[in-house]
Order: structure tokens, then C-alpha cells, then sequence
């Protein structure tokens, strides 16, 4: 397998014959943070799908779609929040008659085969879904922004339901081992900052967790790490730390390095 880190939430999982693009955006859409990070060429001998978990920018561009003139074997996997209707396909310039064909839009706590790759769709604690897929024997979860969102001045009503779903949600993955794990690590939750990290940990088998949704901020993986004097645990979190980082992983042993993109590749490619 190889899954590269895009930015953000944004990775992309290479399997044999198939290539699965979580949560990818243009780095221009959010200003928030300078994202650098660019999309690889991919092979278009493989079958490419695409998946977005919600509306919000730093998780969906549609701009996705002008890669179906690129890839002859690419489809949408979409949360239904980000819909988009026949006449705004057209308006921008999208024939809705092909994309019909071409996007699935899914909702929540549901099942879809598509091709031979199964998806099942887990509630978020903000907007959208979270994946659960197997695909060519691999199983594979991103959380989109379901996670144990804890705001300072929320209130414990709030912040009391948004940890029950969490909880909730992730007892689907119990018992299942999970080969690849896309984790929220967010530090704008400040003290609260570890603790959907820490509960996923403990109770879903996952073999490498990636985290992310970290706004650049990459040290807060070294400390979560550094609370933990159990090797074991900490060592199936990855150590990412850039954009466009790549991990080979070949029987459990993980080879990473930052793959340098050409910057006008994915320019030219979405017609940016």
C-alpha cells in the first residue's frame, strides 16, 4: 500500500488496482493556513474514487469532477450535504446528464456496493459522514469530522452529545481491524486536543493511524506520542511531518519520504 498526505484531511490510498482520494481540495480554497500540499499524478490504469465526507471547503471541491476528463475509470463518492443539483452542475459547466452516472451520493449509517469496493457511512459530530471501506481485502476508515469535538464555552449540553455520538458511532468499528486509519487531531481544541485521538485508540484494533485535520500544526503528533509510555500504542500512530508526504508500507514496514510535486501539474489538471 501507499497512502500520501496530501494536506489537511486530504490523503490518497494506492492499492494494486485501485486508487481511493480522501477529502481532497485545491490548497488555494482555505486561506487559513499557507497549504502547499498538491494532488500526484495518478495512474490511469486504475480505477480512481474519489470521496468526500462534507460540504465544508477544507473537505470538499468540486472541482473534483474535471478529473473525469483526465482518468477514464474515476467516480464520486460524495456525502449527500454536498449535493449538487442538475442546473448547478450546468451553470458550472458540468454535464449532469454524465455525472449522473459518475457520482454516488451517500448518507448517513448506510451501505453501498460500488464496483467491488464496499462503504459504509458513520454519523459525524459536525457535518457529513465518516467512511468505513474495504477494498482489494483492505479495510479503511476516515473520519471526516466525526470526532470528540470538545469546545471551550460550548456548554456541557453540547459538548455532552457530541461525545455520545462519537462514541456512539465508532462502535461499528469495534471488532473490525482496520488497516488504515485517518484520525481528527485538531489543536484549536487546545487542552481538549487528544482526547478523540485517545478514545479511538483504545478502542478500535488499527494498524497504522494517520492523524489529521491538524492546521499544519504537525508537533501536536510528538505530543500525543509524549504522553504515552507505551511504545506499542504509540508506534501505530505515523510521524507525519509535511505536506506530500509519502508512506510505503510493505508487510508492516513503513517507508516515508516527501515527494516532491511539480506545482503545475495539478493546475493544469482540475484547469485552475
Amino acid at each position: 500500500m501507499k497512502v500520501t498526505f496530501v494536506h489537511h484531511s486530504s490523503f490518497v490510498v494506492e492499492l494494486e488496482n485501485t486508487i481511493l482520494i480522501f477529502d481532497y481540495f485545491d490548497k488555494s480554497r482555505v486561506t487559513e493556513c499557507n497549504f502547499k500540499g498538491v494532488l500526484p499524478k495518478l495512474n490511469p490504469e486504475k480505477r480512481i474514487y474519489f470521496f468526500a465526507s462534507h460540504k465544508h471547503r477544507d473537505h470538499f471541491d468540486m472541482d473534483i469532477l474535471k478529473f473525469a476528463d483526465i482518468y477514464p475509470n474515476v467516480k464520486f463518492i460524495i456525502s449527500k450535504d454536498a449535493k449538487m443539483s442538475p442546473n448547478f452542475l450546468k451553470k458550472h459547466g458540468f454535464d449532469p446528464g454524465r455525472f449522473k452516472e459518475l457520482i454516488t451520493y451517500v448518507t448517513i449509517k448506510s451501505d453501498y456496493h460500488i464496483d467491488d469496493i464496499f462503504i459504509h457511512t458513520l454519523k459525524s459530530t459536525d457535518e457529513g459522514v465518516a467512511f468505513y471501506v474495504e477494498a482489494e481485502g483492505k479495510t479503511i476508515y476516515h473520519a471526516g469530522d466525526l470526532h470528540w469535538w470538545q469546545w471551550e464555552g460550548a456548554g456541557d449540553l453540547i459538548n455532552g452529545n457530541v461525545v455520545k455520538t462519537y462514541k456512539r458511532q465508532l462502535q461499528y468499528l469495534q471488532g473490525k481491524v482496520i488497516n488504515l486509519s485517518f484520525v481528527v487531531l485538531d489543536p484549536r481544541l487546545k487542552e481538549n486536543e487528544m482526547r478523540g485521538l485517545d478514545y479511538f485508540m483504545k478502542e478500535v484494533q488499527a494498524d497504522f493511524i494517520f492523524p489529521m485535520h491538524m492546521w499544519q500544526d504537525f508537533d501536536i503528533i510528538r505530543r500525543f506520542k509524549s504522553r504515552s509510555e507505551n511504545k506499542t500504542f504509540t508506534d501505530r500512530v505515523m510521524d507525519i511531518t509535511d505536506e506530500n508526504q509519502v508512506f510505503e508500507i510493505d508487510n508492516g514496514v513503513v517507508n516515508s519520504y516527501v515527494e516532491m510535486v511539480p506545482e503545475g501539474d495539478i493546475k493544469i489538471s482540475i484547469g485552475s
